[in-house]
């Protein structure tokens, strides 16, 4: 179970940098639809792996 929590915050941390490099490539006027749309995908695949995580400290 540790290694699974291991790996899952390890994503986590390559997730958030992804969502950094992401913001960076926002222009400051008129947002580019792909640009956002790969925004969007990493935050929710924060989302999803912020929660498995949160599950596995909860149950033990």
């Amino acid at each position: 179970m540790t290694e699974k929590l291991d790996e899952l915050e390890k994503k986590l941390s390559e997730l958030e940098e992804k969502i950094k490099e992401t913001k960076k490539r926002l222009p400051a006027h008129s947002t580019k639809p792909p640009v956002m749309m790969d925004l969007l995908a990493l935050e929710d695949e924060y989302d999803e792996v912020f929660k498995k995580i949160r599950e596995i400290k909860n149950r033990q």
